[in-house]
């Protein structure tokens, strides 16, 4: 594992693309236990180096129910993004998607390292494509019951999704509670 996280973390294959340079972000261990795909780290994360240092990651802990602390311990989460580093801006003010050379490259290279994985987390339209094919996000994160007890889908935790969390409460009054228990199941 420590072999292909260093060739991950020296990764310049879409550097000539990427306006703050290449930094990876990634965080794995054979052990990890449970798995979080999002789309790519935002520019507050490409300053920090840390995955989900943003309200976004502060959103997500609350959603999964844990600390910062048990977040970070590599020997029990992985985080692969679907880009490992900051794709930059769009022309509406958003962050550009993850690059599409990214996941084909390191997914598969990491993933079968990881064989103690019992959860994933399926964060955003590009994870959620990724995994379950083009769509809508809505049907596939209200089809959560159906991905259980591997996979759990998650709309991105950033601020635009509160709007679309108040129009679904379902999402909170079901889907959080039912993924804190299945978090904790993993991570004990």
């Amino acid at each position: 594992m420590a072999k292909e996280l260093a060739a991950v973390r020296a990764c310049r294959v879409c550097e000539a693309f990427l306006p703050l340079g290449p930094r990876p972000i990634v965080q794995a261990s054979a052990t990890s236990r449970l798995l979080i795909i999002g789309q790519a780290p935002g520019s507050r994360v490409h300053a920090s180096g840390i995955a989900w240092d943003d309200p976004s990651g502060v959103r997500l802990r609350d959603w999964m129910g844990i600390t910062p602390e048990v977040f970070y311990d590599a020997r029990r989460i992985a985080i692969v993004p679907m880009g490992l580093c900051y794709p930059g801006r769009m022309p509406n003010g958003g962050d550009a998607p993850p690059r599409p050379e990214c996941a084909p490259l390191w997914h598969k290279r990491l993933f079968p390292l990881m064989p103690k994985i019992e959860l994933t987390l399926l964060v955003g339209s590009y994870a959620l494509i990724a995994a379950l094919g083009r769509g809508p996000m809505t049907p596939m994160v209200a089809n959560w019951r159906a991905m259980l007890p591997a996979r759990v889908p998650l709309p991105h935790p950033s601020w635009r999704s509160l709007l679309w969390e108040r129009k679904h409460p379902w999402f909170r009054d079901e889907l959080v509670p039912e993924l804190r228990c299945r978090v904790a199941e993993v991570l004990t």
